[in-house]
């Protein structure tokens, strides 16, 4: 598989971890490493800033992938293949502007935020 199709493979593959995200059906672990993998996927801030050249890119080509290989193989195949099929037209009409989709991104980075701030003034 070339990088082309990986990519290609990747961007239909977030959507669908999004909807298992949802289903009763998806083990709790894998519900949780979906969360952290959409939050990483959909937040502006970067473990590497993307400015920085080269660097910059490479937490996305390369954390975001493995985040997405590790939920799926703690999704069932048969649960993934059904996200994967209501998944297939679920941007068909624009991506979702539901502003409170935001909110677990903010208050993750809130909390980061919180936490160095309490280790700096101990």
């Amino acid at each position: 598989m070339d990088l082309k199709e990986r990519a290609k493979k990747l961007k239909t593959d977030i959507p669908a971890v999004f909807v298992a995200l949802k289903k009763k059906e998806t083990p709790l672990a894998a519900k949780v490493l979906a969360g952290v993998t959409i939050v990483y996927a959909l937040s502006p801030i970067d473990l590497i800033p993307d400015f920085i050249p080269l660097l910059g890119y490479l937490d996305d080509l390369i954390i975001l992938p493995i985040l997405i290989a590790l939920t799926i193989k703690l999704i069932p195949k048969e649960v993934f293949t059904e996200c994967q099929k209501e998944s297939e037209h679920l941007w068909d009409g624009g991506k979702p502007k539901k502003w409170y989709y935001a909110l677990p991104i903010v208050l993750f980075w809130l909390v980061i935020i919180w936490l160095i701030v309490r280790a700096v003034i101990s």
